[in-house]
């Protein structure tokens, strides 16, 4: 018998919902054996939810919930009509704030030139550097802007921000401060990560070691402003060592600043190996990535984020080792890697496409990638799944089937977002 107190003190109540929860609570298991034993995506039919403070308070169905709704005003009451239901979708990997544009490298690497030639004419990161670093914080933030909000008209209600576009202390703090401020003007989730240790910037040429000290020099001071909730790196051969890397990570330990990591985009110099000694929230790209250093990842709970558009912009052909990580049931997470050089991408649908195309993911992975391990990657525990409990950040479509969304190109069946409990049919 539910308690008639509790069933009359909700904030809001969803009915008539298709839901595809993402919860292990409601059978919700990729990795499980025998998929037979599954229940794909969590998925709850005819089914309604109480929210309240925020939080999804209780999850049934209409039946249990019908003798209740007269105590109800009806801006309390959503009424789906069998449209679906997913947590909020999270970005979890994004370079959202930059300055400048960088089409003419697309044009070079059309006409065959690579991603390492592009850098070692000053191109790449350095270019997006010199323009982040002229841009007022009001340009940077106009700028970034028009690409979150294209991502929250998709489903997006959480979001990854690097910095790594200034290289230098004032720079840095000014594209932390606009991810803050476009996490307050638009009242969504905004991770904020360190990327410092990016590139080298053209000031400490051949002179890494003296640059990562800065680095290190910098991250405490950023830190005790309350702009950074974790901490990267491009560990490359294009970028830094392993041992570079580790000095940063030293830093962000000493902290408590969770850690995760680019690694082995381009070659496997170790980069997860590292990340996983540290018990780090994520190693992001992995196309080089070995299966010993899967097993590490494994163990340490690390999430593989993987980056089709990046892959896709780049013409790689080099696949990331899905059935390995599969093998080991290492989570994997799906994100946009939004940058303006190799990964001009503000459609995380789009993206869950390109994993299914490209990588051979599943619809059930690709979504999960975006919810409840993108929230893993992140290290938000409470969101990307829809249990009790968790934050009522939620996504609304006007969909047949859940695997629609990987499946369907250029048509955005958004019909709203709730985050933390309040409805935002608009964006």
């Amino acid at each position: 018998m539910l308690d008639e107190s509790t069933m009359t003190s909700f904030d809001h109540v969803i009915i008539n919902a298709n839901i595809a929860t993402f919860s292990t609570q409601y059978g919700f298991d990729i990795y499980v054996d025998n998929q037979a034993d599954s229940n794909p995506y969590g998925q709850l039919h005819n089914a309604a939810i109480g929210i309240k403070n925020g939080k999804i308070a209780w999850i049934g169905t209409k039946d249990q919930v019908t003798a209740h709704l007269p105590k109800y005003q009806d801006s309390q009451i959503t009424d789906v009509d069998g449209k679906w239901i997913t947590p909020g979708l999270i970005d979890c990997h994004t370079h959202i704030v930059y300055g400048g544009n960088r089409s003419n490298e697309f044009e070079a690497r059309l006409q065959g030139a690579s991603y390492q030639d592009i850098a070692a004419q000053g191109g790449g990161i350095v270019a997006t550097v010199s323009a982040t670093r002229a841009a007022s914080i009001e340009s940077l933030f106009t700028q970034s802007e028009k690409r979150l909000v294209a991502l929250m008209k998709e489903g997006v209600t959480s979001i990854e921000i690097k910095s790594g576009y200034g290289l230098d202390l004032d720079t840095e703090r000014k594209m932390l401060t606009v991810a803050r401020q476009l996490g307050e003007k638009y009242d969504i989730h905004v991770s904020t990560t360190y990327l410092a240790a990016h590139a080298l910037p053209p000031e400490y040429k051949n002179r890494a070691d003296d640059y990562i000290e800065q680095v290190c020099e910098w991250l405490p001071i950023l830190y005790a402003e309350g702009l950074v909730n974790a901490v990267d790196g491009f560990c490359e051969n294009i970028a830094f060592r392993t041992e570079q890397i580790r000095r940063v990570f030293e830093v962000a330990r000493l902290l408590d600043l969770p850690v995760k990591l680019h690694s082995e985009q381009l070659s496997d110099i170790g980069g997860s190996a590292l990340v996983a000694e540290y018990k780090g929230l994520s190693s992001d790209h992995l196309e080089h990535l070995s299966e010993e250093n899967i097993k590490k990842m494994a163990a340490s709970n690390t999430v593989a984020v993987i980056l089709p558009g990046a892959f896709y912009t780049l013409r790689d052909t080099k696949l990331p080792p899905i059935e390995a990580l599969r093998k080991h049931k290492v989570p994997m997470a799906i994100s946009t890697d939004c940058n303006p050089g190799t990964s001009p991408l503000t459609s995380l649908l789009l993206t869950m496409n390109m994993g299914c195309t490209l990588f051979y993911l599943t619809p059930e992975e690709v979504l999960a990638g975006s919810t409840i391990y993108a929230a893993q990657a992140l290290g938000l525990p409470n969101k990307g799944r829809i249990e009790v409990g968790c934050d009522a950040d939620l996504a609304l479509w006007d969909i047949a089937r859940p695997a629609d969304l990987a499946y369907q190109m250029g048509l955005n069946p958004i019909q709203g977002i709730m985050v933390q409990g309040q409805w935002r049919e608009t964006i």
